[in-house]
């Protein structure tokens, strides 16, 4: 599945996307919020989460956040760069994994 792929379906209503983080495994280093700060952030405690459509940072474990469209390619590469491996992009419909290090 390319990202060109995803992002037409995602533009077509046909299924959305929403990205969670495994705080178990980030190892801190920052280069989700460097690729899309709109989505991720680190917090006080060295730690990245996902923000709201609010910009507030959702720190409960498994939250989600949707891939807002415009920022799917930047979401995509953080999971693909992630060091600690713990990106998870998925289907909200089945929440199947599409990028991450649970993506088949």
């Amino acid at each position: 599945m390319t990202v060109g792929q995803d992002a037409r379906t995602v533009s077509e209503g046909q299924d959305s996307l929403e990205v969670w983080i495994d705080q178990d495994l980030c190892t801190g280093d920052g280069i989700c919020a460097q690729y899309a700060p709109e989505v991720f952030e680190l917090d006080i405690d060295g730690l990245a989460y996902v923000k709201d459509a609010d910009d507030e940072l959702l720190q409960a474990p498994g939250a989600s956040t949707p891939v807002p469209l415009p920022l799917l390619r930047d979401v995509v590469d953080s999971a693909k760069e992630c060091p600690g491996d713990c990106i998870h992009v998925r289907r909200v419909s089945d929440k199947v994994e599409v990028y991450g290090p649970d993506a088949e």
